[in-house]
């Protein structure tokens, strides 16, 4: 009767001999039910390794298990023969308090559980927007580049249908027809609008965008990021969602500085060899990536992304690429009445749309690379008529963010046609494309910026191109002036 009564006392206290509650009596549901297991030694997720073993506050997977008791039986207990092992050199005591220690693994770096409930289609393809919807789209933020815009429209939209096509039958029937990938090279002169297409491309599709440097890649093993990093980004992009991630862009600038090295008796690890290292990412293949880091480290869960429906989009300027393109079509026929003119291409302003493979592969571009590239996009040089309508017609123009930053002081802000071609014909000489119209506005607008909230009374700032010229200053009109 004791016994009963003593066991009725002490049901609803801890080990500790506290009391507690029935509703904390039961077990709570921990946040870190949705994460997988990490594996401690080799830092793989359940998902791929398997049930996984808990000793301690550990989570160890059958496969270090078994090095490590290899290690025990073979000559002594060595943990320098377990792969990746950290904290190798600490006392082994230090261990046993791991239950009582306050450790985790920041959330960005955990793998959240795939559940069947969660795998819903990324697109449908009533979802995807039509070329002209998407050419229509672009107009409204990219100046010019008409022919570019409606390839790129075109391009896009038949990727995300093979994207479509490849969720929706991931069967290998005969009568299947299997889609295959259309990746694209885009060649313009700098401030032509490459990277600022792609982000506007993006953000119309709503999927995850990594926009990666050329110039930082190196072959594997060398000072520098791997080929794999540009997948990393991505996968960051998404909020290391796989599924969203698989379905995103890359985009590759300065992809003209990989070119191969002519007259080097060094190793080539930052051109050919990575030109050779992205064959794989822009055919398609299975990538292991760290999650939450750009490094791999024995700290650092991986996953794997597939790379086969992603979609890349190199971009470069391509320098003295017109030189090789003139030399080739002025050499066609070089004598008698058929000889092309060595100056009839000089004043060509699409010059850049005669490229072919040849010039590219001339430039430095190998073959190998330009096969997986099947679509290739010229932009061309600004015009001084386009820099006009740059400054005023997109939904986010230079001028009109100005004019947004005067009407929170209650003031107008007013620029004359004549200003606005005097702002064209300065961007020309910089020969730095829509890049050179901020620089210059920046330097104009600084007065006026700083003299304008000194005045309350100030209602209209008009630019006129002598103000521009300083051969005089800008028309103030006051509050009340009609």
């Amino acid at each position: 009767m004791e016994d009963k009564e003593y066991l009725e006392e002490t049901k609803d206290r801890d080990e500790g001999g506290k009391a507690v509650s029935e509703e904390a009596g039961k077990t709570p549901v921990k946040d870190d039910d949705e994460y997988e297991k990490i594996c401690y030694v080799c830092r793989r997720p359940e998902s791929k390794t398997g049930p996984m073993v808990t000793m301690g506050g550990m989570n160890l997977c059958h496969d270090c298990m078994q090095k490590a008791f290899d290690s025990v039986t073979q000559g002594g207990f060595d943990l320098s023969k377990i792969q990746n092992m950290p904290y190798m050199n600490l006392n082994l005591s230090e261990f046993g308090n791991l239950n009582n220690q306050d450790v985790e693994i920041p959330k960005k770096q955990k793998i959240k559980k795939r559940t069947p409930e969660a795998k819903k289609p990324e697109f449908d393809l009533k979802d995807i927007p039509a070329p002209h919807v998407i050419k229509q789209r672009l107009d409204e933020y990219v100046i010019g580049q008409e022919q570019a815009k409606k390839v790129i429209s075109v391009a896009v939209y038949n990727h995300y249908k093979r994207v479509f096509l490849v969720d929706s039958d991931k069967r290998d029937d005969e009568g299947n027809v299997q889609i295959e990938k259309s990746n694209i090279l885009m060649i313009g002169p700098t401030g032509s609008g490459k990277t600022y297409l792609v982000k506007t491309l993006a953000k119309l599709l709503d999927v995850p965008l990594a926009i990666a440097d050329a110039t930082s890649l190196t072959e594997a093993g060398y000072i520098g990021d791997d080929i794999e990093s540009v997948v990393s980004k991505l996968l960051a992009a998404a909020d290391n969602d796989v599924d969203r991630a698989q379905r995103g862009i890359i985009f590759i600038d300065e992809i003209d500085k990989i070119a191969k090295k002519k007259n080097t008796n060094s190793r080539d690890v930052s051109g050919e060899s990575v030109q050779q290292e992205l064959l794989k990412l822009l055919e398609g293949s299975n990538v292991e990536v760290p999650v939450g880091s750009n490094q791999k480290n024995a700290l650092t869960p991986m996953t794997t992304v597939s790379t086969d429906n992603i979609l890349f989009i190199c971009g470069g300027a391509f320098p003295d690429l017109e030189d090789i393109i003139k030399e080739r079509l002025t050499n066609k026929s070089s004598i008698g009445f058929a000889a092309e003119l060595k100056d009839k291409f000089d004043k060509d302003p699409n010059i850049l749309g005669r490229v072919v493979n040849e010039d590219l592969r001339k430039f430095g571009m190998i073959p190998e690379f330009l096969g997986r590239l099947p679509i290739t996009v010229t932009l061309q040089s600004l015009t001084k008529e386009l820099l006009v309508r740059i400054l005023k017609e997109p939904r986010n123009a230079i001028l009109k963010q100005y004019e947004k930053l005067l009407e929170l002081d209650e003031v107008k802000l007013v620029f004359e046609d004549d200003a606005l071609e005097w702002i064209a014909e300065q961007a020309m000489k910089k020969e730095t494309g829509a890049r050179a119209l901020r620089s210059i506005i920046e330097d104009f607008m600084l007065d006026i910026m700083y003299e304008i909230p000194k005045d309350p009374e100030i209602g209209s700032v008009v630019i006129t191109r002598a103000y521009l010229d300083k051969n005089g200053g800008p028309l103030i009109r006051m509050r009340g002036y009609y």
